[in-house]
């Protein structure tokens, strides 16, 4: 089963995750969001494997959230945009492995995950 993970090379975490992907030696692919960011219907795709809404995944703590979009209100879809247009808004790093997905920001929740 292919493994993706959605990486920031410039995120602790998210190196974290790498290193625990490569030290067991698993096939995965590494894609560098910032980079080539996600389309929308990828989002939504995501949004499912990851069984979480939207909200879940922005970064609020982030500058360019807090400068244009802290005060507005959006619908499901429109913070899909959000998220296509501004990827530095996506929570990392995202691990992806067939049809589940899961932040792995917590390195033993991502050994569960791997391993189920």
């Amino acid at each position: 089963m292919k493994i993706v993970i959605l990486h920031n090379n410039r995120c602790g975490k998210s190196r974290a995750a790498l290193q625990l992907l490569e030290s067991k030696g698993l096939d995965y692919e590494t894609r560098l969001y910032l980079e080539n960011p996600l389309s929308e219907t990828e989002i939504k795709e995501l949004l499912e494997k990851l069984d979480v809404s939207v909200n879940d995944i922005i970064r609020k703590n982030e500058e360019i959230w807090k400068e244009n979009f802290s005060s507005t209100t959006y619908s499901e879809q429109g913070l899909i945009s959000i998220l296509s247009n501004y990827p530095k808004l996506l929570q990392r790093p995202i691990v992806i492995k067939g049809n589940k997905a899961i932040v792995a920001r917590d390195l033993e929740k991502l050994e569960q995950f791997l391993s189920a």
